[in-house]
């Protein structure tokens, strides 16, 4: 009789946690959950949420915003509580991608290996962008997806490890859009300019704020006709395509951030690519 108890209290404690786990979650995730990708959440309006024990910044109506690394391979444990009072937590582990080799050639030497007298510029140039990025601001235009800001041939494609003139770099966290220098360059959704300069790598730079995190950058621009502090929306004209700073012909770096985290833009678009010029 005892050995039958035991069995039947361990087969309904084994059901008991079956169910626990079928049990769906009061929250949802969109997004392609893949590396390098922007993830945006929902759930009920005055829940709290946190990304492995980091909370995260909630809109009123419960959305919320992360990203996968680009060479991620862990989980990432996403956890809500509810106004209620109860929670539900979940692991999620982005699907894994293939990044290619891109060799390019012809860059002007200095701005691959840049002289010693610039390096404090770019040291200043680059602190000023990390600085940019830090922001946490409670915006959410980023829920509304965002367009391709750029008519163009994809030239460079996000995560490709850059052979620059024959010298290995870092890899290339952006997509390149080739077009003729002045061609025009749209908010791909709305937004306030964080920092907008002429720098020696980046060229003609604009990054924009989107909220939460979520930040979108404009490289090699020819002209900036926006400035830091300007609200921009969605399809206003922020810049033209240029070949300033390290290019080798003119084209848009469109690159994606959430915070520090690099991400693909590509990933995160409305609408299918404009066709190229």
């Amino acid at each position: 009789m005892r050995r039958r108890f035991f069995l039947g209290a361990s087969l309904s404690l084994a059901a008991s946690r079956a169910m626990a786990a079928e049990k769906p979650v009061r929250f949802s995730l969109q997004g392609t959950m893949e590396q390098g990708s922007l993830v945006t959440g929902s759930a009920p309006p005055g829940s709290l949420a946190a990304l492995d024990g980091r909370p995260l910044r909630m809109t009123q109506d419960g959305h919320f915003a992360f990203g996968f690394a680009p060479d991620q391979t862990a989980a990432s444990l996403v956890t809500v509580r509810y106004p209620d009072g109860g929670g539900d937590s979940r692991s999620y582990t982005p699907l894994v991608r293939q990044y290619e080799i891109q060799r390019v050639n012809g860059l002007p030497q200095n701005t691959v290996t840049p002289p010693p007298e610039v390096r404090e510029r770019i040291a200043r140039e680059a602190e000023a962008i990390y600085l940019a990025r830090i922001g946490d601001t409670p915006g959410s235009d980023f829920l509304s997806g965002f367009d391709w800001p750029a008519p163009g041939l994809e030239s460079g494609v996000f995560g490709s490890q850059r052979i620059d003139n024959g010298m290995p770099m870092s890899p290339h966290y952006g997509v390149d859009m080739a077009a003729p220098t002045g061609t025009p360059i749209m908010a791909p959704a709305d937004g306030v300019v964080s920092l907008s300069g002429d720098h020696y790598l980046n060229g003609g730079f604009t990054l924009i704020d989107h909220g939460q995190g979520v930040s979108t950058a404009y490289l090699h621009q020819s002209v900036r006709v926006v400035k830091a502090g300007e609200a921009v929306k969605r399809g206003q004209r922020i810049g033209a395509i240029g070949a300033t700073g390290r290019a080798t012909g003119p084209h848009l770096h469109w690159a994606m951030n959430w915070f520090q985290l690099k991400l693909d833009p590509s990933r995160s678009t409305r609408k299918p690519k404009p066709d190229p010029l």
